[in-house]
C-alpha cells in the first residue's frame, strides 16, 4: 500500500486507497483478484480470456512490425550493397591514382556544399535529422537525403578525405523506414519504424546484424535501450545483412585472433588499453565538436571554408605517403590486424585528419574511422605492453568506436560478430573501460542523456566537469 495520497487528504480521509496507475498495472496483470467482476460467477474465464486476447494482440503487434521491418530490411540492404560496392570501388581507384586526385579534394568540397546548400532543404541535418525524428521533435526525412548523403560521401572518398561510411548507411536506413512508414494507410509507431532503419542501415552494410540492431537501440538516448523496438531491428537487420550480402557486399575478412588466458596481470592490462581507447574516443568526439566551432568561426562562408581546408587536406594526404590516410584506410586497418606495417603516430595521423575533414563539411561516417584509430593504436599498445598485438588491435577498434559513439553492447556485439564468440571476455572488459572513460562526449551533438531526461538540465559545474558546457 502506498502512504496517504494527496487527493484524500483533501478529502479528509484516513484510509488511502490504491493509486490510479498502481490499479492499472494490477489490472493488466491480473493481479486485483479480490474484487470487481472476477468475484462474481464467471468472472476468472472473463478475465483469462481478457488476458489471452490482450497477449494475442501484442504477439499480434509484434509479427505485424516485424513484416514491416523485413521490408525495409531488404529495400536498405540493396542500397547499403550499391552504397558499399561503389565506396570500395572509388576507394581502389583513388588508391591507383592519388597524385591525380588528391589534390583537388578542396574543388570536390565545393560542389558537396553548393549542392547541399541548393537542394538540401532539412537533409542538410544530416544525423541531427534522423536523431530529430527518433525524438519525435520532426516528422518527416526527406527522400533526397539518399542521393545527396550517398554522392557526397562518394565524392569525399574518391578525392581523399578521411571519412567513414555507417552514418551514410543510418542515414539510409531511416529515411526509407521513415518514408515507408508514410506510405502505409494506417499510423505507425514512427520511433519503432525509425530505429528499425538505422539498425538496416547499419547492419547491412558491415554484415554485424546484432550489432546495428543494439546500435539503433543504444544511440539514441545513453542510458537507456528502447526494448519495444528489439525484435523489428533485429528482422531489419538481419534482412538488410542477408540482402547486402546476396548482392555481393563482402562483410570483413579479418581471421582468427590468439586467445589469451585471462589472469590478474592480463585483466589489468586490459583494463589499462581500455582506459587509452576510452581517452582517444573522448578526443575524437570533443575535437570534432571543437573544431566544427573553429572552422565556422575562422571562415563563416560554407563554401570557401569546405574548399580552403579540403585543399590544404589535399595536399596533406598527398605527402602523408600517397594517401595513407585517405578514405577508409583499410590497408592500415587490415595490416593493424594482420601483422603488416603500423607507425606509432598512424593513429594520431588519421584521428587529426578525419577530425578536420568531417568539420570541413565533408561527408562520411566517423565509425570506420574509429576502427582504424583503435585498430593502429591497439597494435602499438600490445606491443608496448608485451600483449598480442592483433588481439589487442581488434579489441581497440570496437572500444574507440563504442566510446565515441556512447554505445556499450554495440562494440562488443560487433566485436562478437567480425572476431567470434571466444573473443567476449577481452572486448567486454575493454569497451566496458573505454565506455567509462569517455564520459558524456559523443560524437552526436543531438544525443541525449537518460539522466537529463529524468532529473533534469545538470548544474553548470557539472556541465563544465562532464566537458558540455555551452
Amino acid at each position: 500500500m502506498k502512504g496517504p495520497c494527496l487527493d484524500d487528504k483533501i478529502r479528509g480521509a484516513n484510509v488511502c486507497k490504491e493509486g490510479i496507475p498502481t490499479k492499472k498495472i494490477k489490472d493488466m496483470l491480473g493481479l486485483d483478484r479480490g474484487q470487481g467482476s472476477n468475484h462474481r460467477p464467471g468472472g476468472q474465464l472473463a478475465h483469462l480470456y481478457a488476458w489471452i486476447k490482450r497477449y494475442a494482440c501484442a504477439l499480434g503487434r509484434i509479427f505485424f512490425y516485424a513484416l514491416i521491418a523485413a521490408f525495409i530490411g531488404a529495400i536498405v540492404g540493396a542500397l547499403d550493397a550499391l552504397f558499399g560496392l561503389g565506396l570500395i570501388a572509388l576507394n581502389h581507384f583513388r588508391d591507383a591514382h592519388p597524385i591525380y586526385l588528391l589534390p583537388f579534394l578542396g574543388l570536390a568540397g565545393c560542389l558537396i556544399m553548393l549542392v547541399y546548400l541548393r537542394y538540401g532543404g532539412k537533409a542538410q541535418k544530416g544525423m541531427a535529422l534522423v536523431f530529430a525524428v527518433g525524438y519525435r521533435e520532426d516528422e518527416r526525412i526527406p527522400l533526397r537525403m539518399i542521393p545527396l548523403t550517398i554522392g557526397a560521401t562518394w565524392l569525399t572518398h574518391l578525392f581523399g578525405g578521411s571519412a567513414g561510411r555507417e552514418g551514410v548507411a543510418v542515414q539510409i536506413g531511416a529515411t526509407v523506414a521513415n518514408s515507408f512508414s508514410y506510405l502505409l494507410p494506417i499510423k505507425l509507431n514512427p520511433r519503432v519504424v525509425i530505429l528499425a532503419g538505422m539498425a538496416a542501415g547499419f547492419g547491412g552494410l558491415f554484415g554485424t546484424p546484432m550489432a546495428g540492431t543494439f546500435f539503433a537501440l543504444e544511440v539514441l538516448v545513453v542510458g537507456s535501450i528502447f526494448y519495444d523496438a528489439l525484435v523489428p531491428a533485429l528482422v531489419a537487420a538481419w534482412t538488410a545483412a542477408f540482402t547486402s550480402r546476396a548482392l555481393g557486399l563482402e562483410s570483413f575478412n579479418l581471421g582468427q585472433l590468439e586467445m589469451l588466458d585471462i589472469d590478474l596481470q592480463l585483466l589489468l592490462r586490459l583494463i589499462a588499453v581500455g582506459l587509452a581507447f576510452g581517452l582517444v574516443g573522448r578526443m575524437f568526439s570533443l575535437g570534432l565538436f571543437k573544431c566544427r566551432i573553429l572552422f565556422a568561426n575562422w571562415i563563416p562562408h560554407p563554401v570557401r571554408r569546405i574548399f580552403i581546408i579540403g585543399t590544404i587536406l589535399g595536399i596533406i594526404f598527398l605527402v602523408l605517403d600517397f594517401g595513407r590516410y585517405s578514405g577508409l584506410s583499410n590497408g592500415l586497418f587490415y595490416g593493424a590486424l594482420n601483422g603488416g606495417e603500423v607507425y606509432w603516430w598512424d593513429w594520431a595521423l588519421k584521428l587529426i585528419l578525419t577530425v578536420v575533414t568531417l568539420a570541413a563539411g565533408f561527408q562520411g561516417g566517423e565509425l570506420a574511422p574509429c576502427l582504424v584509430i583503435g585498430a593502429s593504436l591497439g597494435v602499438v599498445l600490445g606491443q608496448a605492453l608485451g600483449i598480442s598485438p592483433a588481439l589487442i588491435a581488434a579489441c581497440g577498434a570496437c572500444a574507440v568506436f563504442g566510446a565515441a559513439t556512447r554505445t556499450f553492447l554495440a562494440p562488443i556485439f560487433m566485436g562478437v560478430e567480425l572476431f567470434g564468440p571466444q573473443v567476449l571476455p577481452y572486448f567486454f572488459i575493454v569497451c566496458m573501460t573505454a565506455h567509462v572513460v569517455a564520459g558524456q562526449a559523443s560524437i552526436y551533438a543531438s544525443q541525449k542523456d537518460l539522466l537529463d531526461i529524468l532529473v533534469g538540465p545538470r548544474s553548470d559545474l557539472d556541465k563544465r566537469l562532464l566537458g558540455k558546457e555551452e
